[in-house]
């Protein structure tokens, strides 16, 4: 929970806030670019929300948030923010929301396949998201882009029955991956094709 405590000086005035926990991962911002803003090396909240519209997705930032740096003081209830996710994006894809830390707030998607669903990277373990996707019928693979956004994949492949897919040059995130993917050339599973994309940037803190 962030902590009212350590809000950053940048918040603008109001109940919703964050704390100095956040990472700068960007996902607040993304949800919500209304109300969350980078300041230097965090996010702040640039402005209160402003209707219904704004604070649902305010909201849902908040629960998103990997490290729980953001805060409300008025203390509304996140249920329907909870419910949100998996939040639909376009056609057959979907946010899933629930950003973990061991993955540096990196965003997790839902692909809707009538073949059967990929988990594509892995959000944080969260029982109403695993409800969620039950009610739609379950995971068949869990693609894993890149080493560093595993989270919870290995207990989402397991819950599910699911079969992982990572590449070869990224095993070493999930040694016992069911499919491991090799060279540089596109793979077709049925009709998604994976295409290996070598090279990774990281920002520097």
């Amino acid at each position: 929970m962030a902590d009212p405590a350590r809000r950053l000086a940048g918040n603008a005035g109001g109940p919703l806030f964050v704390d100095a926990s956040c990472i700068d991962c960007d996902a607040c911002r993304q949800l919500a670019p209304a109300t969350f803003a980078e300041l230097g090396e965090y996010s702040v909240v640039a402005a209160q929300p402003c209707g219904d519209g704004e604070l649902a997705a305010a909201l849902r930032a908040l629960v998103a948030c990997p490290v729980g740096a953001i805060g409300d003081a008025a203390h509304r209830s996140v249920a329907d923010a909870v419910a949100a996710f998996p939040l639909r994006i376009d056609g057959a894809v979907s946010y899933l929301g629930f950003n973990a830390r061991a993955s540096y707030g990196a965003n997790a998607y839902l692909l809707d396949h009538p073949a059967g669903k990929w988990m594509i990277d892995s959000p944080r373990w969260t029982p109403s998201l695993v409800r969620s996707i039950e009610a739609r019928g379950g995971l068949r693979y869990v693609f894993l882009t890149h080493r560093d956004d595993v989270a919870d994949a290995a207990r989402y492949a397991e819950h599910f029955g699911a079969q992982r897919i990572i590449h070869a040059r990224d095993r070493s995130a999930q040694p016992d991956a069911e499919i491991i993917v090799e060279g540089d050339d596109a793979i077709a599973f049925g009709d998604v094709t994976v295409i290996p994309t070598p090279g990774h940037t990281h920002r520097k803190r």
